[in-house]
């Protein structure tokens, strides 16, 4: 049994005991039965008046709990879609009061995450609306009004944070543009001029608006500041190149220099004006001094000749440059040609470089051939001629390589440029094969002048007569030799390793070899030199005859020999005179032939 249903029951016992204590009452009174029928009317209507009060609270009670239910429903339902939630399910089970608490709860639940949620939304269009002001941007499309949903304000906070950043972003750039700006302005002493110029440079950096119109209307500004900024370098840069070369050409004392040093270095306004300046002053003395300086800009010219390896038809062809009529006129021609080849220079530095670079290792090269055939190389000490045969062997291997490296630089070079590069007048290669034939033809023409003196030697000494001794042994020391007999031994030696060398080359040489009738020579050369007897003299006549036969069948037969000295004999006027030396000296050789024959 219920406690409730206990109590209710001892309520109707109460009730029960009161009537009957009542009744006992009455009776002692002595109060008649039809006032006890009275009394206990009155006592039925006051027990059920306030029950039946008891039950119109309840009731009301009742209906505001359903009430309250419904009322806390509906709010629960419109709550549930603003904020874009599945509706709420009731529980099975509970009573009114139970369930008016749970809907009740549960609204208060959903009523403050729509405040906070609310609340966010209106952070977060204060702060858009911010940045828009800032950006100038369009604000972001969502209603201020409705209840966003959770995805909505992640999606509008992720939206905030891009624009944040974009800002932070924007605003860098607005501030390193700023100083560039400012930078710009005070190297080119300018004031800002326009509206917008005087926001960028003279405002608070908050208060700017950092749209993209603006940022790229910075850009634009600092591009053309910079542009402008750029022509004044390039022009102070041109001025202090001028002044350079006018100070050099008219020879301008130092103390007239350091004046003007301080503009030297930087491009300001007051510097550009202060170049300037000085140019137009030197350009009077310039006037003032036309042939000096015209003399200077030859010497410049020249030296631009030497670097671009110029040929003589091309040098020539500046007539100009051999012109004694100083004028302006022929200033301006001459300072033209000197920028044009300063162009041309610059245009083809790598390549005159590489030519440079082979040049070089070219006469290293030939310095080192020419070494390597002097006698007295041997006699050096400290190892250096071991390091000119390695250094002449290297560039015998290097040479070759960077050849072929120039060869196909310059066909690729004239490839893009449709035009020949030259040296010296002629095509690279062409000057390159040049100098290795005159190279080997100097080497056969050293050739044949080392053949023709031997042949000299050895005709003079089969005309004179020359004593072959074998060198005898060396004395030991401290025997006494008398000073006559060292002397003819002395000499007799020296003549016979003389007479060995210079007959060996002739019989060894195969366009100087004699006939074979000459190898009784060596029976007529032991002759004294001293002692010309009769029959010495029929030996070296018959041999001198022999040896110059020998000479005239070498200088009439078309050799290679003779094909060098006829290809290079208007290069080498020495090698030709020689030449004429040595056929005169045949001449004469016949002549004392037919003298001693006589």
């Amino acid at each position: 049994m219920r406690k409730s249903e206990m109590h209710a029951a001892e309520s109707v016992a109460c009730l029960n005991k009161a009537l009957t204590h009542l009744r006992d009452i009455w009776e002692e009174i002595g109060i008649p039965e039809d006032q006890r029928v009275q009394r206990t009317d009155a006592v039925r209507m006051h027990v059920k008046n306030l029950l039946t009060m008891m039950i119109e609270e309840e009731e009301g009670l009742k209906k505001r709990l359903l009430s309250s239910i419904g009322t806390c429903r509906k709010e629960l339902d419109t709550l549930c879609e603003e904020l874009q939630l599945p509706p709420f399910e009731e529980e099975d089970g509970l009573t009114m009061l139970q369930l008016e608490s749970v809907i009740r709860t549960h609204l208060k639940v959903m009523l403050k995450q729509k405040t906070q949620r609310m609340n966010e939304l209106k952070d977060l269009i204060q702060q858009d609306r911010e940045l828009c002001d800032i950006l100038c941007d369009n604000p972001y499309a969502i209603s201020p009004d409705r209840v966003p949903s959770a995805e909505q304000l992640k999606d509008y906070s992720q939206h905030i944070a891009t624009r944040n950043q974009e800002k932070e972003r924007r605003h860098a750039e607005f501030v390193t543009i700023k100083r560039q700006i400012v930078l710009c302005m005070e190297d080119l002493d300018q004031m800002p001029d326009t509206s917008f110029e005087r926001d960028v440079v003279c405002e608070d950096e908050e208060a700017f608006c950092l749209s993209t119109e603006n940022i790229t209307a910075l850009k634009v500004l600092l591009n053309q500041l910079e542009n402008r900024k750029a022509e004044n370098e390039a022009l102070c840069v041109s001025y202090r190149d001028r002044i350079g070369e006018l100070w050099e050409r008219l020879q301008i004392p130092q103390d007239e220099r350091d004046s003007i040093a301080e503009h030297m270095k930087s491009s300001k306004k007051k510097n550009m004006e202060a170049l300037h300046a000085e140019l137009e002053r030197l350009k009077e003395l310039k006037m003032k001094n036309m042939q000096s300086v015209i003399e200077t800009i030859r010497a410049e010219i020249a030296l631009l000749w030497e670097k671009c390896f110029y040929s003589l038809e091309q040098r020539q062809a500046f007539v100009p440059y051999y012109s004694d009529d100083f004028s302006e006129e022929l200033l301006a021609m001459h300072e033209e040609e000197e920028q044009r080849l300063k162009q041309h220079y610059e245009h083809h530095r790598e390549l005159y470089d590489g030519v440079t670079n082979w040049q070089n290792n070219w006469t290293l090269y030939q310095t080192l051939e020419k070494k390597a055939t002097d006698p007295s190389r041997f006699n050096n000490r400290g190892g250096n001629l071991l390091r000119e045969e390695k250094q002449r062997a290297d560039l015998q291997k290097s040479l070759p390589k960077l050849e072929k490296s120039l060869k196909t630089q310059i066909e690729q070079w004239e490839a893009e440029q449709g035009t020949q590069f030259l040296v010296n007048g002629q095509h690279f290669m062409q000057y390159v094969e040049e100098q290795w034939n005159l190279h080997h033809l100097e080497k056969e023409r050293e050739k044949l002048e080392r053949q023709m003196k031997k042949s000299k030697q050895t005709e003079e000494d089969m005309l004179y007569g020359t004593s072959l001794r074998t060198p005898t042994k060396r004395r030991l020391a401290g025997t006494p030799t008398p000073g006559k007999s060292r002397k003819m031994n002395t000499t007799s030696s020296i003549s016979s390793a003389s007479c060995n060398t210079t007959l060996r080359s002739i019989c060894y040489s195969p366009s100087m070899r004699p006939p074979l009738s000459a190898s009784k020579v060596g029976t007529g050369l032991r002759t004294p030199a001293r002692g010309r007897t009769p029959r010495g003299l029929e030996r070296n006549k018959e041999n001198l005859s022999q040896l110059s036969g020998a000479l005239r069948t070498m200088t009439s037969s078309p050799h290679r020999s003779n094909y060098s000295i006829n290809s290079v004999a208007s290069s080498y006027s020495e090698f030709a005179r020689e030449l004429s030396q040595a056929s005169q000296s045949n001449s004469k050789a016949r002549v004392l032939n037919s003298t001693i024959t006589r």
